[in-house]
């Protein structure tokens, strides 16, 4: 995987004194730093350009609301009760499906928060009121977890806490190789590792600047031999002509390499898109093949293949897991529980049936 290295790094005054700042000046010693008052009127120009462009510059600076937030889900979907920690903003990688393109058209600054004693303070509040509730906790809902990695640290600085909290999961969700900081320490169990799987033909044509599937495969088994718990991500799934052949031989080769016994999960999810995503999609990337195929609108307002389909897809991944991985859990994200049901045979109850299904040691009732 080639290392994203920014053209410059603007650092908001307020943000001198961290942890984020000195070793981003460490490791970036080539790189031109400017330092502003605010960020809001060094990025205006920035922001003005287009989505890609955005990329190019690092922005660091405090973040001023809260990180610790529920994930939204998706209206009418079956949700796995996740929480969400957004240490960054945007993404160094480009894939062509990416929602945040929509998201954060208007606000599309590839930006790094520096507070991150204030990330752990506001998370130790509310894990230390809630002892009695398990969380599951991502930091990829608007950034790639571990592709700054090498230049932020900031992850190094969040696993030594999370490692000593009894009720979380700390999942780090990517498409990098990134992981040699991550190697060095010890997670206790209370770390998940979790990358987002597709085959070499889905990655080589729609998801530009992030690792190979060889290379996650490998990361992903570095990990585990230092006692990572480890998860992944076929989402999102794509449909195309040979798309059988592509995800069985992926999932052979990746069973081939990794332990599933000491897997925390899978999850499961076909491409989804909206209205203005696609039209994101179309003008920054106009050849891809994700706009050719039929989409049906769902209740969420979210454009997905057609339900059956989606459920023979689903099916068939199930089936090819199984095979190699009995019991392993598995999860579909952001499917109704009608879909659930054509699946599996069942839906979770609630959300908070499926959440405390991904606890650790949670005798799972769905294999």
């Amino acid at each position: 995987m080639k290392l994203y290295q920014p053209e410059e790094v603007i650092v908001e005054r307020s943000s001198l004194g961290s942890p984020i700042y000195r070793n981003l000046r460490q490791s970036l010693a080539d790189v031109p730093f400017t330092v502003v008052d605010e960020i809001a009127s060094a990025g205006s120009n920035v922001a003005a350009d287009r989505f890609g462009a955005a990329k190019k510059k690092l922005f660091l600076a405090e973040h001023k609301g809260e990180f610790f937030k529920k994930c939204p889900g998706s209206d009418g979907q079956v949700c796995c009760n996740y929480f969400v920690i957004n240490f960054a903003s945007n993404c160094p990688m480009d894939c062509s499906y990416c929602y945040l393109q929509e998201y954060l058209a208007d606000n599309s600054q590839l930006k790094v928060f520096s507070n991150v004693g204030a990330l752990i303070d506001e998370a130790d509040q509310v894990l230390k009121k809630h002892r009695g509730m398990f969380f599951r906790v991502g930091t990829g809902e608007i950034t790639d977890s571990l592709a700054l990695e090498p230049y932020t640290g900031m992850v190094s600085e969040l696993i030594p806490y999370f490692a000593e909290q009894p009720n979380v999961l700390l999942e780090l969700k990517t498409k990098s190789d990134c992981v040699d900081s991550l190697l060095k320490l010890d997670p206790k169990g209370r770390v998940v590792v979790a990358w987002s799987m597709n085959p070499q033909r889905v990655i080589d044509l729609d998801e530009a600047d992030t690792a190979s599937f060889s290379e996650r495969l490998i990361a992903a088994r570095r990990c585990q031999e230092v006692g990572y718990r480890l998860g992944f991500h076929f989402d999102p799934m794509i449909e195309y002509p040979g798309w059988e052949a592509d995800y069985k031989n992926m999932l052979e080769e990746l069973f081939a390499t990794i332990d599933w016994r000491k897997l925390s999960w899978l999850s499961l999810g076909v491409l989804r898109n909206t209205p203005g995503l696609k039209r994101a999609m179309r003008e920054r990337f106009p050849r891809t093949r994700l706009l050719t195929g039929e989409q049906v609108i769902c209740p969420d307002g979210k454009l997905r293949y057609f339900q059956p389909l989606r459920v023979e897809m689903y099916r068939k991944m199930v089936g090819w897991i199984r095979r190699a991985a009995p019991t392993v859990k598995i999860y579909l994200c952001m499917e109704s529980k009608e879909v659930w049901q054509q699946v599996f045979g069942f839906a979770p109850a609630c959300e908070k049936d499926l959440g405390n299904e991904m606890a650790p040691g949670a005798e799972s009732s769905w294999v």
